[in-house]
C-alpha cells in the first residue's frame, strides 16, 4: 500500500492538461479562466457623484452659503458647461462631475427655494465624490488561471470584455459496476440495491468544474464491462466504482490489464477507501473507486477533485485544510489514515456518528472529514485537528 499523499502524487502525474476554448462571459461563471484579461476602458471613465445633492466648488462650501443652480446632471447625461463662482449643480448618483466642481454636497445638507440653495448642515470634509479610475484603469490585469466567481464575471463585464478564455470543462465518465445494482426509479430485486456512487460523485466533480457523463451499470462479467469501458471514449478521466478489490466478482483491475491498462498504483493506506487504483487506458486516466457510497464519495473529495484542479492548471495541491478544536474527545486511530466524517459548527468539529463506510445518512448529515493521521493517539476536548470541509 501506498500513503494518499503518494497516491495523489501519481494522480497528478495522469491529469493532463486541458485545452482552452473562448466562451461568452455569460457562461464563463464557474470556468477556469486560461489566460490574463486586460481592462479595455477605465471604470469610472470620468469623476462620478457617490450621492445625490449638488455639485460645487469645496472652497466655497460654507454653512449658510448660498448658491445658484444652473442645470442638472443625472447618470448618463452630464451638464454641459463649467461652473462658476456662487453656481451649483443638482447632481444624481453616478453622474459626471461638471468642470469647475470637486464636491457634491448631499441633498440632506442644503434646503432649496426656487433657483436658490442654502447650506443649513455642516457638509464635512468628504468631497463625496469618485475619481476616474478609482476602481480599475485601462489595462488592468485580472490574472489567471482562476476560477470565476460571480465577482469575477462582474468585473470582467465592466472590463467589457464579453468573450473569456477558459479552460475546457473535463469530461469524466462515471461507470458504476455490480449484479447488484440498479438505477434510482427502478424496482429493485430481493438481492438488489440503487446505485447512488455515479449521482453522488457525478455532483461533486460537477461542482468542482467538471462534465459527468453517466454510463450504464457495468455487470459482473469481463464482457459486460469492457462494453462499457468502451463507452467512455472521449472522455478525459475514467472512474469505475466498485470492484477494484480481489475477490471473485471484482474484475476492474483483470479487465483494464486485459484491455492495456498501464497501471500506476493499487490500494492506498487511507480508511475508508483502501481498494483503491488509478493508471491510464488508452491513453486516458483511469481510477477505480472502492465500491462503498462512503468510501466512494471521500475519495472523490480526496483524490479526484485535486485532480481535476490540476487538469484546469489549478495546481497540484490537496484539498485545502484548516485546524479546529474537538467539541468532545476521540479515540485512537489505527494504522491507516482516517478520513473522519464531521460536523463543524461555530468554530469547532465532532464526529458525525458512526464511521461504516456504508452509511450514506451520517455522510449527508456531515460538513466536513477530518483527517487522523495513522496511529494518531486518543485526543480529549479542545485538541486541534486537521479538517476538510465539504459539501
Amino acid at each position: 500500500m501506498i500513503t494518499v499523499a503518494q497516491a495523489l502524487d501519481h494522480l497528478f502525474d495522469l491529469a493532463d492538461a486541458l485545452p482552452t476554448e473562448t466562451v461568452p462571459l455569460r457562461s464563463a461563471a464557474g470556468r477556469v479562466l486560461a489566460e490574463p484579461m486586460a481592462a479595455t476602458r477605465t471604470q469610472p471613465p470620468f469623476a462620478a457623484s457617490s450621492m445625490d445633492g449638488y455639485a460645487l466648488k469645496s472652497v466655497e462650501a460654507d454653512l449658510h452659503a448660498q448658491f445658484k443652480v444652473v442645470g442638472e446632471a443625472a447618470a448618463g447625461h452630464s451638464w454641459k458647461g463649467t461652473l462658476g463662482p456662487g453656481q451649483a449643480v443638482r447632481i444624481f448618483t453616478g453622474a459626471p462631475v461638471p468642470d469647475g466642481a470637486d464636491k457634491v454636497v448631499i441633498q440632506e445638507d442644503v434646503t432649496r427655494s426656487g433657483a436658490l440653495i442654502t447650506i443649513t448642515d455642516d457638509p464635512g470634509p468628504k468631497d463625496n465624490i469618485r475619481p476616474a479610475g478609482v476602481d480599475f484603469t485601462q489595462g488592468t490585469i485580472m490574472s489567471a488561471p482562476r476560477k470565476l466567481s460571480p465577482g469575477d464575471v462582474a468585473l470582467l463585464a465592466s472590463m467589457n470584455c464579453p468573450d473569456v478564455p477558459v479552460v475546457r470543462k473535463p469530461v469524466v465518465a462515471l461507470i458504476s459496476t455490480g449484479d447488484e445494482l440498479v438505477m434510482p426509479g427502478e424496482t429493485p430485486g430481493p438481492d438488489q440495491i440503487i446505485a447512488s456512487n455515479t449521482f453522488g460523485l457525478a455532483a461533486l466533480l460537477e461542482n468542482a468544474g467538471a462534465s459527468a457523463r453517466i454510463l450504464p451499470i457495468a455487470r459482473d462479467s469481463h464482457a459486460s464491462l469492457a462494453t462499457v469501458l468502451g463507452l467512455s471514449q472521449g472522455a478525459d478521466l475514467v472512474v469505475t466504482i466498485g470492484g477494484a478489490s480481489v475477490g471473485d466478482h471484482d474484475l476492474v483491475a483483470d479487465v483494464a490489464a486485459d484491455l492495456g491498462m498501464d497501471q500506476a498504483f493499487y490500494k492506498v493506506a487511507m480508511r475508508p477507501g483502501k481498494p483503491l487504483m488509478a493508471g491510464r487506458l488508452g491513453g486516458v486516466p483511469m481510477v477505480g473507486l472502492p465500491g462503498n457510497p462512503v468510501s466512494a464519495m471521500v475519495c472523490g473529495t480526496i483524490f479526484l477533485v485535486p485532480m481535476l484542479r490540476a487538469m484546469m492548471g489549478l495546481g497540484r495541491a490537496p484539498a485545502s485544510r484548516i485546524r479546529l478544536p474537538l467539541t468532545g474527545g476521540i479515540d485512537a486511530n489505527g494504522p491507516r489514515e482516517h478520513y473522519m466524517r464531521a460536523i463543524v459548527v461555530d468554530g469547532t468539529v465532532r464526529s458525525a456518528g458512526l464511521q461504516d463506510s456504508s452509511l450514506l445518512s451520517v455522510l449527508a448529515a456531515a460538513n466536513a472529514l477530518m483527517v487522523r493521521p495513522p496511529h494518531d493517539p486518543a485526543h480529549p476536548a479542545g485538541t486541534e485537528i486537521d479538517v476538510i470541509a465539504i459539501d
